[in-house]
């Protein structure tokens, strides 16, 4: 137990910067709710459903996180907060993987089997955002605050938005020493400078044919007078 306490300090201290003492760690949902998930995950894998599922619901009404005593967790695992957050049967989570409040790793309902997403290693979900389906989120990836994501997504990525698109690839940052969950880049916004970019290459457009249909008409009018005088 003591040596489970210390490194769930380990783990919170690197990732919560508002820890001071070990000690703080056992008032932590994310260490209570671990305590039982694995307690309700052994009671599991040897076929005492019903147990496990009341150790498990016993957890959620106390810290407001749910996570199915089928589900597969690594080491290093953290919960930042953690009210809302809930964690499907067939879900499969990596090592040091980092969930913040609110986070949702479901199913579609229309799935039998594995139903719920693979998160690899090193995987960092920030707030409110929601995977939904049976695919897998590669390591080292990122997933915005709010995004709500719905396909694979490969390794060393940050996804946004709604439904959840991939915005960067290839990150050499690890996610879970870079604990930015504001700070990604915002597709929608993007978008709309491109458009305003584009919008104001038309009318700078528009404007030059104006013009040029204008000395068009000029010239006829002048070439017009010409011949008049001539004849």
């Amino acid at each position: 137990m003591f040596d489970h306490v210390k490194e769930e300090f380990r783990i919170i201290k690197e990732r919560d910067p508002s820890i001071k003492s070990p000690m703080e760690v056992i008032l932590y949902p994310s260490f209570k709710v671990m305590i039982s998930y694995r307690r309700a995950h052994k009671l599991y894998l040897k076929g005492h459903y019903f147990l496990a599922r009341w150790i498990s619901q016993r957890a959620a009404r106390r810290t407001g996180i749910e996570i199915h005593p089928g589900a597969t967790i690594g080491k290093g695992f953290f919960i930042d907060h953690g009210t809302g957050v809930i964690i499907g049967e067939t879900s499969v989570i990596g090592d040091n993987v980092t969930l913040y409040q609110g986070v949702t790793l479901g199913g579609t309902g229309k799935e039998t089997g594995k139903r719920h997403p693979t998160l690899e290693d090193n995987v960092m979900v920030s707030a409110g955002a929601k995977i939904i389906g049976s695919f897998t989120v590669g390591k080292n990836s990122k997933i915005g605050a709010g995004s709500v994501v719905i396909e694979e997504v490969p390794p060393n990525c940050t996804v946004v938005g709604v439904p959840g698109r991939i915005v960067r690839q290839n990150n050499v940052k690890v996610p879970t020493s870079d604990m930015d969950q504001i700070h990604l880049p915002d597709p929608v916004k993007e978008d709309i400078s491109i458009l305003k970019q584009e919008n104001s290459e038309l009318v700078n457009r528009v404007l030059d044919l104006e013009n040029e249909i204008k000395c068009l008409k000029r010239a006829e009018t002048q070439q017009d007078t010409t011949n008049d005088k001539q004849e």
